[in-house]
């Protein structure tokens, strides 16, 4: 049961890496692909059916290190509040721009939430590579290492690279290159490497640290029947909004 239950924590969050990526790399992009508000429209658009669902695998990533490893969750709290507080507001800012961003047609109003999204993008790409340094080093090193601080770059620059190869294959109008599904496959494995990499290196410490078996099997019970809702739901996703359904352009997060 313990094996079963690293394996779903670590494909929840090589999944959020792999999915979730891609919308922050987007955000990171709107200044550079973005010159016009038609662009920027377009480019919100071709990611904002995904949005939510990459979300879900985060939720289930924090539920699943409270309800699995609180042993592990009550380091990780503690040893990165300032961290997970920046990813929050982070969160927050980024969401509030997709969401606000349309509300009113004025020019300024536009500019300050579509850099509401791109510095929340930064923000949480750059939060997470020194989470995931200091997770990695068992929080014997601070994550302002320098390290840490290259890791926290390299996510962002892995990000960037899988938010413009994803808005290569849906929306290449907005590129000028098409890249197929499986160059979209294999950046998303490249931005979830540091996931991987962290997951592998503490395993032995995730496994000490599982919770009781029977906590385990109440979770067992109540959790593992919703997996396959999550995988359908993902499926359904990528099949409804995916490469067929074009780049059309239109706005979102009315």
């Amino acid at each position: 049961m313990e094996l079963l239950w690293f394996a779903l924590f670590a494909v929840l969050l090589i999944g959020y890496f792999a999915l979730e990526g891609f919308d922050l790399g987007v955000g990171l992009l709107l200044p550079l692909l973005g010159r016009t508000w038609e662009r920027r429209d377009r480019m919100i658009a071709a990611m904002a059916p995904f949005v939510l669902a990459n979300e879900v695998w985060l939720v289930a990533v924090a539920g699943t290190l409270a309800g699995v490893y609180p042993e592990v969750e009550s380091r990780v709290i503690p040893g990165l509040y300032p961290l997970v507080m920046a990813a929050l507001i982070a969160w927050i800012a980024r969401d509030a721009g997709l969401w606000f961003r349309r509300r009113l047609d004025g020019a300024g109003w536009r500019a300050v939430w579509d850099a509401m999204i791109t510095l929340g993008s930064l923000g949480l790409t750059v939060t997470w590579g020194l989470a995931l340094y200091a997770l990695a080093t068992g929080f014997t090193a601070p994550p302002l290492h320098p390290f840490g601080l290259a890791l926290a770059a390299a996510v962002t620059v892995a990000c960037a690279f899988h938010g413009w190869t994803f808005l290569c294959w849906r929306a290449p109008g907005l590129t000028g290159t098409a890249r197929t599904g499986r160059g979209l496959a294999i950046s998303a494995l490249g931005t979830a490497a540091p996931a991987i990499a962290v997951v592998a290196a503490g395993a032995a410490r995730l496994l000490s640290g599982t919770t009781t078996p029977a906590a385990l099997s109440v979770l067992s019970l109540v959790v593992l029947p919703l997996v396959p809702v999550l995988a359908a739901a993902q499926l359904w996703v990528w099949r409804t909004f995916g490469r067929d359904a074009g780049d059309r352009g239109l706005p979102s997060f009315f």
